[in-house]
Formats: C-alpha cells, sequence, structure tokens
C-alpha cells in the first residue's frame, strides 16, 4: 500500500473502487473496474461496463490459501459466453487492486492468482478465484514407475515437436463433431504415428484451442483419420488452419526409438515388479511383474 492511499483511507472520506486485470492463456489481456467511469494505469484500460464485482477476499498468514469469487455480467464485447465455454479462461491469471479512482497512482494489489471454477446462468458469470498458494495443494515430486513422468516437449522431456516429421501444419478437411478430422491424402506419417499426440487449432472460430489425440488410423488409400478423446470446445470449419503432434506412450522402447531421446526419459523402466515380493526360486521366466502362475 503506498503512503498517500494510507493516508486518503485514514481521512475518513474515501474515493476507492477495485480493478481488475485477466490475461488469459493466449495472452489476450481484459480490464475490469466496479466504479462507473473507466480506469487506466500500467497500460491497462479498465472498463467500467462490465458490471464486476468480488465478495470478500479471504486471506491469512503463512501459506494458507488465499481465496474470492468474482462476480459479472457477460458481454458481447469482453466476457462472452462463447469464450467460458471453449475455455478460454480456465487458469487465467488475475490480478485485483484497491484504487483511488480520483488519483489511480494511489493504489494496492490485493489479490494474485488464477480463475478457477466457473458458473454461469442467466446472463451472468461466477468465477471463483484461487491464490498463489493454490499450487501447493497440488502433490510433488515423482512418482516411481515404469512410464515417462514428463510430457512431451515440457523441460524434463526437452524434446522439441519442431523437428522435422514430428508436427504437421495443414487446413481442416472433414470435420465431424468438432472431434473428428478426415484428410484425402496424409500418408507421410506411419498408422498411429499422432496416436496420444495433440491437435492444435490455429485458425478460425477456435483458434488456441486444443484436444488430445484418441485415435489415429491411415487407410491404404492414403487417407487419414483423426479422432479426439473430446470435442474441440468451439466451432472448426473446413479450412481452418491446424497443427497435429506426434503423440508419445510413455514407454521407454518410443522413447528410444521413435524419439531418440532416451537420455532425457523420466521413467524407471527396470524398477522390479510386484511379484518380487513374493518370488521364489524357479528355473524359468522373468520378475517382471506379472503373474506367478504362468
Amino acid at each position: 500500500m503506498t503512503a498517500a492511499l494510507l493516508d486518503h483511507l485514514s481521512g475518513g472520506l474515501t474515493h476507492v473502487c477495485r480493478a481488475w486485470a485477466v490475461v488469459r492463456r493466449d495472452g489476450v489481456m481484459l480490464g475490469f473496474t466496479d466504479h462507473d467511469r473507466a480506469l487506466a494505469f500500467d497500460g491497462i484500460d479498465f472498463r467500467a461496463d462490465a458490471g464486476m464485482s468480488a465478495r470478500a477476499i479471504v486471506q491469512g498468514t503463512g501459506l494458507s490459501v488465499d481465496n474470492s469469487e468474482a462476480l459479472g455480467v457477460l458481454s458481447d464485447t469482453s466476457l462472452r459466453e462463447e469464450d467460458i465455454d471453449a475455455g478460454r479462461l480456465d487458469g487465467a491469471e488475475v490480478r485485483l487492486w484497491l484504487v483511488n479512482w480520483r488519483d489511480v497512482s494511489q493504489r494496492m494489489l490485493r489479490f494474485r492468482g488464477t480463475i478457477g471454477e466457473i458458473r454461469r446462468g442467466a446472463g451472468a458469470f461466477h468465477a471463483e478465484l484461487r491464490g498463489l498458494t493454490e499450487a501447493l495443494n497440488q502433490p510433488q515430486g515423482r512418482v516411481i514407475q515404469r512410464p515417462c513422468g514428463a510430457v512431451l516437449g515440457d523441460g524434463r522431456c526437452r524434446f522439441t515437436l519442431n523437428a522435422v516429421g514430428y508436427a504437421v501444419t495443414l487446413a481442416a478437411e472433414i470435420v465431424g463433431a468438432r472431434r473428428v478430422f478426415g484428410f484425402a491424402l496424409l500418408d507421410t506419417f506411419q498408422d498411429r504415428w499422432f496416436e496420444r499426440g495433440r491437435l492444435v487449432v490455429q485458425s478460425g472460430a477456435a483458434a488456441g484451442l486444443s484436444g488430445t489425440i484418441k485415435h489415429d488410423r491411415l487407410a491404404a488409400d492414403g487417407s487419414r483419420q483423426i479422432e479426439l478423446w473430446e470435442p474441440i470446445r468451439a466451432a472448426v470449419g473446413a479450412g481452418d488452419t491446424l497443427r497435429i503432434e506426434a503423440g508419445c506412450d510413455k514407454r521407454a522402447e518410443t522413447c528410444r526409438l521413435k524419439f531418440n531421446n532416451i537420455v532425457n526419459f523420466q521413467g524407471f523402466p527396470f524398477v522390479p515388479g510386484e511379484d518380487w515380493l513374493t518370488s521364489v526360486p524357479q528355473g524359468r521366466g522373468e520378475d517382471d511383474g506379472g503373474s506367478l502362475n504362468r
């Protein structure tokens, strides 16, 4: 809190309001205020016609989780229902200031975190706000398991999907129910090459949205059909640009042969199976986690 704002609050008669900055994961920034006039600071324009308000912020000492809830009106020019349906606000960064609307240099950052669960109805929405300490509620560390624990292309995997042969960018041809994509000729990749990979929409109404690939089938005539686990949460039409990335089944063999990246494998392929706990001397067979009655 600035000294000027503290003096203002101590004066008895105050001119304060709240201002929110919401930064979506695709980089789009939105600004709102519960004041009746627009505000601007830090290069952000805060709109006054969004009907935004907030309940009391619960804050505690130490590492306890801060939380709040923002309320607002759906608008065609700011927060649209289709954006919420598409998940564009999921995990968006939120900052909340207490501001002297007569002098916006007098302000205090009251909350910083992300958007959690969003409920909507009757032209309005309720967004749960989760503080920075929310991350401490998530499991940390590595799990001792045979499959790789990394995500293909992340900081632990270190594989670049921009390498030749591991991704393709092309126009959508046949789209079914926003989850099945057909291509008349896409035979430069092996059958099931993209299974467990990712399909990213790069243009059109669904630009920036993505889905995980469930099935990837290559037909004898060179046509290909790719099916996602869940539909893309916005309309995808023929001609929209798609990026399709290779998939990984987390096995050490796949890491070595398909990606040549075994040096960064994050699993434990040689960890003994549970049958070692009850193993008995035997002249044949392997203790690999399978049944003892083979």
